[in-house]
């Protein structure tokens, strides 16, 4: 490939992110309704619960890690869990059941009343985060989406909908891991 072709591609992608995350900064509301959300329901004792697949695994345990270790200042740890990381847990809930049960089972045996269950989607259709949705809302939590696309059942199960309307799955992680940081930033904020 050519050198020129590398830098266009290069150019083409750095451009069309930035656009991405300009569009979010006039639609900043439901991030922040999030923020809020987990802000006050961690501040009464509860914590937060969350999961997706593949990417949004990995964002996942990017944003428990950065509330149960630290992300800007030092500070009481943030009770956070990422439902994507026990892998004897998940392999053992797909075998005995199904895939779709991998996260609402373990909302079921880890929420609370009180606490908020976070799933994010870049499609907005994942059934497991559909039905950790459902069982969370059963089960008295809060909850949250972080969605691409237009947002889909995953986006339409949530209390709070967050949705990055835009249908390349690339970008759309792209904000998603920087609406995270804000996330954290303002639920740090109010630790």
């Amino acid at each position: 490939m050519p050198a020129s072709e590398s830098a266009r591609i290069a150019d083409d992608t750095l451009a069309a992110a930035a656009k991405l995350h300009e569009r979010m900064r006039a639609n900043v509301g439901p991030v922040l309704l999030a923020a809020q959300a987990i802000s006050e329901a961690l501040g009464a004792g509860s914590k937060l619960l969350v999961f997706g697949n593949g990417g949004s695994a990995a964002d996942a345990q990017h944003l428990s890690c950065e509330l149960v270790g630290r992300f800007q200042k030092e500070r009481a740890a943030i009770p956070a869990i990422a439902l994507t990381v026990d892998t004897s847990v998940l392999t053992s809930i797909a075998n005995d059941y199904s895939f779709k049960q991998v996260f609402a089972r373990q909302v079921e045996a880890l929420g609370r009343p009180g606490d908020v269950a976070l799933g994010i989607s870049t499609s907005g259709e994942s059934p497991n985060v559909v039905l950790a949705l459902q069982v969370a809302r059963a089960n008295g939590l809060k909850t949250v989406a972080l969605t691409g696309r237009d947002g889909g059942t995953v986006g339409r199960t949530a209390d709070i909908h967050v949705n990055v309307p835009d249908e390349n799955t690339q970008r759309v992680q792209e904000v998603h891991q920087t609406l995270i940081h804000v996330l954290c930033e303002v639920i740090e904020s109010h630790a």
